[in-house]
Protein backbone atom coordinates (compact mmCIF):
# COMPACT_ATOMS: atom_id res chain seq x y z
CA UNK A 1 0.00 0.00 0.00
CA UNK A 2 1.05 3.56 -0.47
CA UNK A 3 3.25 4.74 2.09
CA UNK A 4 0.90 7.96 2.08
CA UNK A 5 -2.44 5.98 2.10
CA UNK A 6 -0.88 3.96 5.29
CA UNK A 7 -0.42 7.32 7.04
CA UNK A 8 -3.49 8.61 6.49
CA UNK A 9 -5.42 5.24 7.82
CA UNK A 10 -2.79 5.90 10.96
CA UNK A 11 -3.91 8.94 11.36
CA UNK A 12 -7.65 8.01 10.94
CA UNK A 13 -7.01 5.64 13.65
CA UNK A 14 -5.48 7.89 16.08
CA UNK A 15 -7.60 10.38 15.85
CA UNK A 16 -10.90 10.46 18.09
CA UNK A 17 -12.84 13.51 16.28
CA UNK A 18 -12.65 13.83 12.65
CA UNK A 19 -14.53 16.80 10.04
CA UNK A 20 -14.44 16.20 6.37
CA UNK A 21 -14.56 19.47 4.19
CA UNK A 22 -15.65 18.46 0.82
CA UNK A 23 -16.13 20.10 -2.78
CA UNK A 24 -17.48 19.63 -5.68
CA UNK A 25 -14.62 17.00 -6.53
CA UNK A 26 -16.65 14.71 -4.12
CA UNK A 27 -19.22 14.46 -6.45
CA UNK A 28 -17.95 14.47 -9.85
CA UNK A 29 -17.00 10.87 -9.60
CA UNK A 30 -21.15 9.81 -9.43
CA UNK A 31 -21.25 11.92 -12.46
CA UNK A 32 -22.26 15.64 -11.37
CA UNK A 33 -20.13 18.17 -13.08
CA UNK A 34 -17.96 20.51 -11.09
CA UNK A 35 -17.89 24.16 -11.70
CA UNK A 36 -14.00 25.62 -12.61
CA UNK A 37 -12.31 22.66 -14.00
CA UNK A 38 -11.78 22.83 -18.05
CA UNK A 39 -15.05 20.49 -18.38
CA UNK A 40 -16.53 22.48 -15.84
CA UNK A 41 -20.24 24.64 -16.08
CA UNK A 42 -18.17 27.54 -16.02
CA UNK A 43 -16.43 26.73 -18.92
CA UNK A 44 -19.41 25.39 -21.17
CA UNK A 45 -21.27 28.07 -23.49
CA UNK A 46 -24.71 29.43 -22.22
CA UNK A 47 -26.78 32.53 -23.17
CA UNK A 48 -25.44 34.19 -20.13
CA UNK A 49 -22.20 33.53 -18.26
CA UNK A 50 -23.14 30.87 -15.23
CA UNK A 51 -22.45 32.89 -12.38
CA UNK A 52 -24.63 35.55 -13.56
CA UNK A 53 -27.55 33.02 -14.19
CA UNK A 54 -26.87 31.39 -10.97
CA UNK A 55 -26.99 35.16 -9.02
CA UNK A 56 -29.73 36.45 -6.86
CA UNK A 57 -30.93 39.20 -8.73
CA UNK A 58 -31.26 37.33 -12.33
CA UNK A 59 -33.40 34.47 -10.16
CA UNK A 60 -35.60 37.94 -9.63
CA UNK A 61 -35.32 39.27 -13.32
CA UNK A 62 -35.19 36.15 -15.54
CA UNK A 63 -36.89 33.70 -13.47
CA UNK A 64 -37.40 31.70 -16.02
CA UNK A 65 -33.96 31.46 -17.39
CA UNK A 66 -33.00 30.67 -14.49
CA UNK A 67 -34.93 27.54 -14.03
CA UNK A 68 -34.03 26.46 -17.70
CA UNK A 69 -30.83 26.45 -16.33
CA UNK A 70 -31.18 25.09 -13.23
CA UNK A 71 -33.58 22.41 -14.68
CA UNK A 72 -31.04 20.85 -16.49
CA UNK A 73 -28.07 21.16 -14.42
CA UNK A 74 -28.49 21.11 -11.13
CA UNK A 75 -31.16 18.21 -11.32
CA UNK A 76 -28.55 15.46 -8.90
CA UNK A 77 -31.91 12.91 -8.44
CA UNK A 78 -30.49 11.19 -11.13
CA UNK A 79 -27.18 10.81 -9.58
CA UNK A 80 -26.19 8.50 -6.90
CA UNK A 81 -23.84 8.42 -3.91
CA UNK A 82 -20.02 7.17 -5.01
CA UNK A 83 -17.33 5.24 -3.15
CA UNK A 84 -16.48 8.87 -1.18
CA UNK A 85 -19.85 9.43 0.19
CA UNK A 86 -20.61 5.46 1.87
CA UNK A 87 -16.80 5.20 3.14
CA UNK A 88 -17.80 9.15 5.40
CA UNK A 89 -21.10 7.72 6.20
CA UNK A 90 -19.41 4.70 7.65
CA UNK A 91 -16.68 6.30 9.33
CA UNK A 92 -19.99 8.59 11.08
CA UNK A 93 -21.34 4.88 11.97
CA UNK A 94 -18.14 4.18 13.93
CA UNK A 95 -17.71 7.08 15.96
CA UNK A 96 -15.00 8.12 14.11
CA UNK A 97 -16.26 11.27 11.73
CA UNK A 98 -18.57 14.30 13.68
CA UNK A 99 -19.43 15.93 11.08
CA UNK A 100 -19.09 16.77 7.44
CA UNK A 101 -19.31 20.18 5.93
CA UNK A 102 -19.79 20.20 2.16
CA UNK A 103 -19.88 23.10 -0.04
CA UNK A 104 -22.07 21.07 -2.54
CA UNK A 105 -25.85 21.19 -3.14
CA UNK A 106 -26.56 17.61 -4.39
CA UNK A 107 -27.90 16.06 -0.97
CA UNK A 108 -25.58 12.95 -1.75
CA UNK A 109 -24.34 12.82 1.72
CA UNK A 110 -27.45 12.14 2.87
CA UNK A 111 -28.49 9.71 0.53
CA UNK A 112 -25.23 7.22 1.42
CA UNK A 113 -26.52 7.69 5.21
CA UNK A 114 -24.69 10.55 6.34
CA UNK A 115 -26.50 12.25 9.12
CA UNK A 116 -24.26 14.94 10.29
CA UNK A 117 -23.92 17.33 7.29
CA UNK A 118 -23.32 21.27 7.03
CA UNK A 119 -24.40 22.43 3.68
CA UNK A 120 -22.55 26.14 3.55
CA UNK A 121 -24.65 26.40 0.05
CA UNK A 122 -28.28 24.59 0.25
CA UNK A 123 -29.76 21.47 -0.71
CA UNK A 124 -31.62 21.20 -3.97
CA UNK A 125 -33.22 18.49 -1.64
CA UNK A 126 -35.50 21.97 -0.01
CA UNK A 127 -37.58 24.40 -1.77
CA UNK A 128 -40.08 26.78 -0.81
CA UNK A 129 -42.39 29.38 -1.68
CA UNK A 130 -42.06 32.66 -1.91
CA UNK A 131 -45.09 34.01 -0.98
CA UNK A 132 -46.24 31.37 2.07
CA UNK A 133 -42.86 29.67 2.90
CA UNK A 134 -44.84 26.21 2.15
CA UNK A 135 -42.10 23.45 2.02
CA UNK A 136 -41.47 21.19 -1.60
CA UNK A 137 -39.32 18.26 -2.45
CA UNK A 138 -36.80 17.94 -5.04
CA UNK A 139 -38.95 15.69 -7.43
CA UNK A 140 -41.74 18.45 -7.47
CA UNK A 141 -39.37 21.04 -8.35
CA UNK A 142 -37.62 19.28 -10.88
CA UNK A 143 -40.84 17.56 -12.45
CA UNK A 144 -42.94 20.62 -12.42
CA UNK A 145 -44.78 21.11 -16.08
CA UNK A 146 -44.04 24.31 -16.14
CA UNK A 147 -40.52 26.15 -16.21
CA UNK A 148 -41.19 28.02 -13.43
CA UNK A 149 -42.27 26.36 -10.32
CA UNK A 150 -45.71 27.22 -8.27
CA UNK A 151 -46.76 27.05 -5.02
CA UNK A 152 -50.48 25.70 -4.33
CA UNK A 153 -50.77 29.65 -3.34
CA UNK A 154 -49.81 30.69 -7.01
CA UNK A 155 -46.03 31.93 -5.34
CA UNK A 156 -43.41 31.24 -7.23
CA UNK A 157 -41.02 27.99 -5.67
CA UNK A 158 -37.28 29.16 -5.02
CA UNK A 159 -34.89 26.18 -4.32
CA UNK A 160 -32.74 26.59 -0.75
CA UNK A 161 -29.18 26.97 -2.28
CA UNK A 162 -27.09 29.91 -1.58
CA UNK A 163 -27.27 31.68 -4.89
CA UNK A 164 -24.62 34.67 -5.77
CA UNK A 165 -25.55 38.14 -4.13
CA UNK A 166 -27.17 35.86 -1.26
CA UNK A 167 -25.14 35.34 2.45
CA UNK A 168 -24.43 31.84 3.68
CA UNK A 169 -26.45 30.44 6.48
CA UNK A 170 -25.28 31.74 9.69
CA UNK A 171 -26.37 28.60 11.85
CA UNK A 172 -25.26 26.60 9.43
CA UNK A 173 -21.65 28.34 9.10
CA UNK A 174 -21.41 28.40 12.88
CA UNK A 175 -21.78 24.80 13.22
CA UNK A 176 -19.36 24.60 10.85
CA UNK A 177 -16.93 26.59 12.34
CA UNK A 178 -17.61 25.09 15.71
CA UNK A 179 -17.27 21.42 14.09
CA UNK A 180 -13.74 22.44 13.25
CA UNK A 181 -12.72 24.32 16.10
CA UNK A 182 -13.43 20.91 17.84
CA UNK A 183 -11.97 17.86 15.88
CA UNK A 184 -8.70 16.92 15.78
CA UNK A 185 -8.27 15.92 12.52
CA UNK A 186 -9.31 17.76 9.41
CA UNK A 187 -9.74 16.00 6.22
CA UNK A 188 -10.04 18.66 3.31
CA UNK A 189 -11.09 16.74 -0.29
CA UNK A 190 -12.31 17.56 -3.92
CA UNK A 191 -12.11 21.50 -3.40
CA UNK A 192 -9.69 24.11 -4.83
CA UNK A 193 -10.24 26.16 -1.54
CA UNK A 194 -10.95 29.15 -3.89
CA UNK A 195 -14.43 30.11 -3.10
CA UNK A 196 -15.02 32.22 0.28
CA UNK A 197 -16.23 32.59 2.72
CA UNK A 198 -16.74 28.38 2.96
CA UNK A 199 -12.58 28.39 2.73
CA UNK A 200 -12.10 30.54 5.25
CA UNK A 201 -13.87 28.29 7.88
CA UNK A 202 -10.50 25.99 7.68
CA UNK A 203 -8.51 28.66 9.49
CA UNK A 204 -9.97 27.95 12.58
CA UNK A 205 -8.89 24.26 12.83
CA UNK A 206 -6.98 23.97 16.11
CA UNK A 207 -6.20 19.77 15.89
CA UNK A 208 -3.28 17.51 14.75
CA UNK A 209 -3.51 16.56 11.31
CA UNK A 210 -4.75 18.88 8.53
CA UNK A 211 -4.88 16.20 5.68
CA UNK A 212 -5.74 17.56 1.71
CA UNK A 213 -6.70 15.22 -0.94
CA UNK A 214 -7.42 16.59 -4.04
CA UNK A 215 -6.21 16.00 -7.88
CA UNK A 216 -4.43 19.12 -8.55
CA UNK A 217 -2.43 21.60 -5.84
CA UNK A 218 -4.00 24.45 -4.05
CA UNK A 219 -2.41 27.53 -2.11
CA UNK A 220 -3.14 25.29 1.12
CA UNK A 221 -1.10 22.56 0.57
CA UNK A 222 1.96 23.85 2.77
CA UNK A 223 -0.05 23.73 5.69
CA UNK A 224 -1.34 20.75 5.39
CA UNK A 225 0.44 17.71 7.37
CA UNK A 226 -0.56 15.30 4.32
CA UNK A 227 -1.86 16.10 0.81
CA UNK A 228 -2.14 13.36 -1.66
CA UNK A 229 -2.49 14.50 -5.07
CA UNK A 230 -5.05 11.59 -6.72
CA UNK A 231 -9.16 11.27 -7.22
CA UNK A 232 -10.56 11.17 -3.88
CA UNK A 233 -12.44 7.80 -4.66
CA UNK A 234 -8.87 6.04 -5.30
CA UNK A 235 -8.18 7.09 -1.92
CA UNK A 236 -11.48 6.03 0.01
CA UNK A 237 -11.49 3.21 -1.40
CA UNK A 238 -8.55 1.70 0.59
CA UNK A 239 -9.10 3.60 3.54
CA UNK A 240 -12.94 1.68 3.14
CA UNK A 241 -11.02 -1.78 3.52
CA UNK A 242 -9.01 -0.25 6.04
CA UNK A 243 -11.08 0.73 8.64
Amino acid sequence: MDEKIIKLIDMINSSKSIVFFGGAGVSTESGIPDFRSKDGLYNMKYNYPPEKILSHSFFVTNTEDFFKFYKEKMNSLKYKPNTTHYTLAKLEKLGKLKAIITQNIDGLHQKAGSKIVYELHGSVMRNYCLNCGKEYNAEYVFNSKSIIPKCSCGGVIKPDVVLYEEPLDNDVYENALKAISNCDMLIIGGTSLAVYPASYLINYFKGKYIVLINKDSTTFDKKADLVINDSLGNVFKKIDKAI
